[in-house]
């Protein structure tokens, strides 16, 4: 078990995906995202299994999960600075975690 206060110190923001890019030097089929987390935190680097279920287009403009405050890591040549939160399918394939409603970017998960 962990206390609150350790749950609290994982830092998850909303964020917009503003860019995706195949990442094809990545083991597991990937993109390379950029999401906007809001004025504070600003345009963030990602990278995450995403192809097997969702197609660049429909991960455009979506609001995402994050966590911000891990440090960055290295993912074959690329740096991915956010942690973008999914859950897996019956398959084991990447589900994102999304806000139900519009929210504003950078809003901390509570």
């Amino acid at each position: 078990m962990i206390a609150l206060a350790d749950f609290e110190k994982v830092e998850i923001r909303v964020g917009k995906i503003i860019d995706v890019q195949p990442y094809p030097e990545a083991r597991k089929p990937s993109y390379r995202l950029q999401i906007d987390l809001g004025t504070a935190i600003g345009v963030k680097k990602s990278i995450a299994q995403l192809p097997t279920r969702y197609a660049t287009e429909q991960l455009l403009g979506r609001l995402v999960l994050c966590v911000v405050n891990f440090p960055p890591r290295q993912i074959g040549k690329a740096i991915s600075e956010v942690l973008t939160l999914g859950v897996p399918d019956a398959e084991g394939n990447a589900i994102l975690v999304v806000p139900e409603r519009e929210v504003g970017l950078g809003g901390r998960l509570f």
